[in-house]
């Protein structure tokens, strides 16, 4: 399997307690087992809230992506390049439009957080993202949002949050259903493959705009990929 040069996720802070705490969350929103997926994802069963209080991160992007594209003119923002890209899609079948916004995104350079905004964890906005690059959650947020913007309804799409088990590291990438299957978008792959094709990644989360899953194993409180190198979890809010 090919790779789309050094994605290291080095954005993402990793440690058990937070998986600890979405646990106790989703089973505070009453939460429930989630809807039998058409085919589960890295075989795994998952648990669904609707209640996203717990990612600030990911709501507050969602904001301000929106406030870019209302606001920010042409000399300020990526708007005109953003708007190019995902134009010339247009009309295009799903599993060509998945292809090359996985192609175009994997162009940027991968940039940490902690070099890009001074932070040990960031969510930045596509239009950031075409400006500065970003880490491996980055790659998945534009990659969704311009799919989203390219008609893909947002309940065929996650962005998970996993353990890499053969770099012991915390990563993230895509998932989009099409026609019953997953298919992933990641940054360390060149190519969009079904989940199916890959087995060194365990699930910790996964989030759209409709809510998250918990991803867990035959055990009714055994989570998935619960360490990562040093027995941290990804943890990425």
């Amino acid at each position: 399997m090919s790779t789309a040069g050094p994605r290291r996720a080095t954005g993402v802070a990793a440690f058990a307690l937070a998986v600890l705490l979405l646990w106790s969350g989703a089973a505070a929103a009453a939460d429930q087992p989630a809807a039998k997926s058409p085919a589960p994802l890295f075989g795994t069963a998952e648990l669904h809230s609707s209640n996203l209080k717990m990612f600030p991160k990911w709501r507050g992007m969602l904001q301000l992506f929106k406030k870019e594209l209302s606001s920010c003119g042409p000399d300020q923002c990526k708007k005109a390049e953003w708007q190019g890209i995902v134009d010339g899609l247009r009309g295009k079948d799903v599993m060509t439009q998945l292809r090359a916004i996985n192609t175009e995104m994997n162009k940027r350079p991968y940039i940490s957080d902690q070099v890009n905004w001074n932070l040990p964890d960031y969510w930045a906005t596509p239009l950031q993202f075409l400006q500065k690059g970003g880490d491996c959650e980055d790659f998945a947020i534009a990659k969704y949002m311009a799919l989203r913007d390219l008609g893909v309804p947002v309940d065929d799409m996650r962005i998970v949050v996993l353990n890499d088990l053969n770099l012991r590291i915390a990563h993230a990438v895509l998932a989009v259903y099409v026609t019953a299957d997953p298919y992933i978008l990641d940054n360390q792959i060149s190519k969009v493959v079904p989940a199916s094709s890959i087995h060194h990644y365990q699930p910790v989360y996964s989030i759209n705009e409709t809510g998250w899953w918990l991803y867990r194993d035959g055990g009714p409180m055994r989570l998935v990929g619960n360490t990562v190198g040093d027995g941290k979890t990804a943890k990425m809010f």
